[in-house]
C-alpha cells in the first residue's frame, strides 16, 4: 500500500509551507539541500518538519494539502498544537457568527 503526506514546514524566517508527498525522506532531503531554486523553501532554508498527517488516498491528501494552504496563520498554529478549541474559533465564519467575547 503506498501512502501520501500532507505535511507543514516551518521556514528559516517563520513562515510555514505546506506540501504533499509520497516519499517524505526524499522530500525533505530536497527542501533542505535546495535542489530547485525556484521553490518557496529555496532562500527559506533550511526547514523543520513539525507537522505530518498519513492517508492512502492521493485525492484525500491532495484535498487537505490544497485546505491547509488556505488557512491563515494562526488556525495553522493551532492544528500544529493540536489545539482543537482554538481550531474551531479560527473555523467560524464572523460574518454569520460575529466575533466571540
Amino acid at each position: 500500500m503506498k501512502f501520501y503526506f500532507v505535511y507543514i514546514l516551518k521556514c528559516s524566517d517563520t513562515s510555514y509551507y505546506v506540501g504533499m508527498t509520497s516519499n517524505l525522506g526524499e522530500r525533505m532531503n530536497q527542501h533542505n539541500s535546495g535542489e530547485f531554486p525556484e521553490a518557496y523553501t529555496y532562500k527559506r532554508r533550511p526547514v523543520k518538519l513539525i507537522w505530518i498527517e498519513q492517508f492512502t488516498n492521493p485525492d484525500l491528501a491532495a484535498g487537505m494539502e490544497k485546505q491547509i494552504k488556505g488557512w491563515s496563520r494562526k488556525k495553522k498554529e493551532a492544528l500544529i498544537k493540536k489545539d482543537w478549541e482554538k481550531l474551531i474559533e479560527y473555523s467560524r465564519n464572523y460574518t454569520q457568527f460575529g466575533k466571540p467575547d
